[in-house]
């Protein structure tokens, strides 16, 4: 699937200023050698399970189940350290930072788990943090904003473009040029160039692997279907990647519709986008006529990416997965229907996934997971506002 250059299929790639390449280089060095050292998978392993919380529940919705028409299953990352599956990335790239050298973290974030992620798994190992994040994004998340200040993290404001996670990622990239010596760049989701889209999937992948060997054991089967929401894609490849041979699975992924697709006012890569090049990857992206990437739009900040991960695009090009987006209206009713049915209040992103469980139609029998990436913490003032807007 994945070729020596660094391309799933067509996708993915090296489109990155000179001075990166022999980073990039060094660093699938240092990785291809960690992933089969036993000391470096012992510490992430030890921290995954005693600092984390690993593994994660795989808990039946026994209400949910009866109100949707079949089994549902949730893998609960929401309950990670920090309220995300962001962490378990985080945390393998500090380690591999710690085994490189590097004396310095950067990042980006957009709805702030990464961000808040990050600034955790810094702080525990006492490393610099930095995270670059849209104005746009540091209003309408300022709790995670102050949970990254709190936990010893700057914050640098990124005031051009959409002043969302795109232009926050063009940011941190023109940093990373500048100080690439001495500067580890910890990309959030499975996007960006070669090696990035790899790292990312694998140690997310831990979602995937932790729900196959549960749902054997809760079920005595494979599921038959597995449902997540998708932005750039780390929740969504980490839950699939793990099933990807089973070709009885079948993967759905949820986009962001936003105010509706043809409103132009979403986050729907898949659905709408074309070919292109952004952020050191060739994949789908939103662009206009002339190659001008659009502003992507959600009300969950962590989808209003307007591209996505190379290996999500090779999904779709060889229909191993199916695409789809929900709107941020029907994200808002499933938050408030996961919320009354199972007292579990989802993040925003991860509502856009349980929204269109809404939208199929099940056998009775038919065994659903559903990826919950996050718990709905940070977006209670978004979530208060459009709500009391609609009384």
């Amino acid at each position: 699937m994945l070729n020596k250059k660094g391309y799933f299929g067509e996708f993915g790639g090296q489109f990155v200023p000179e001075t990166l390449i022999s980073a990039l280089e060094k660093l699938e060095r240092k990785y291809s050698e960690l992933k089969k050292n036993k000391n470096f998978r012992r510490e992430l392993d030890y921290y995954l399970k005693e600092y984390v919380g690993r593994p994660t529940p795989l808990y039946f919705a026994q209400s949910l189940s009866k109100k949707i028409g079949a089994k549902i299953y949730l893998k609960r990352e929401d309950l990670c350290h920090t309220g995300a599956h962001k962490i378990n990335n985080a945390l393998g790239q500090i380690l591999l930072a710690r085994w490189m050298g590097k004396q310095r973290i950067i990042a980006e974030t957009g709805a702030g788990q990464h961000g808040v992620a990050v600034a955790t798994a810094a702080a525990m190992f006492d490393l610099p943090c930095e995270v670059y994040m849209g104005k746009e994004d540091i209003k309408r998340q300022s709790l995670n904003v102050f949970r990254m200040k709190l936990l010893g993290a700057k914050i640098i404001p990124v005031d051009s473009g959409s002043k969302t996670l795109k232009d926050a990622c063009n940011e941190a990239i023109r940093d990373w040029v500048t100080n690439v010596r001495t500067t580890y760049y910890l990309i959030g989701s499975v996007v960006g160039p070669y090696p990035y889209p790899l790292i990312v999937r694998d140690f997310q992948s831990i979602i995937g692997r932790e729900a196959k060997k549960q749902i054997l054991r809760l079920e005595k089967r494979l599921p038959d279907y597995l449902i997540a929401c998708v932005g750039g894609g780390s929740n969504s490849i980490g839950l699939f990647h793990p099933f990807f041979a089973q070709k009885k699975v079948k993967f759905i992924g949820v986009e962001a519709g936003g105010t509706g697709i043809k409103t132009g006012k979403h986050a729907a890569t898949l659905i709408q986008g074309n070919l292109g090049i952004l952020h050191g990857s060739k994949t789908y992206l939103l662009q206009d006529k002339d190659g001008q990437v659009k502003v992507a739009h959600s009300l969950a900040p962590g989808l209003d990416y307007p591209a996505v991960g190379p290996e999500h695009s090779y999904y779709k090009k060889i229909d191993r997965c199916r695409y789809f987006s929900v709107t941020d209206k029907e994200a808002l009713k499933a938050l408030k229907m996961l919320s009354q049915t199972e007292g579990i209040i989802p993040a925003l992103e991860s509502a856009h996934a349980f929204a269109y469980l809404e939208k199929m139609k099940f056998k009775k029998n038919e065994v659903v997971i559903v990826c919950l990436s996050g718990r709905g913490d940070k977006d209670m003032e978004i979530v208060k506002e459009e709500m009391t807007k609609s009384e």
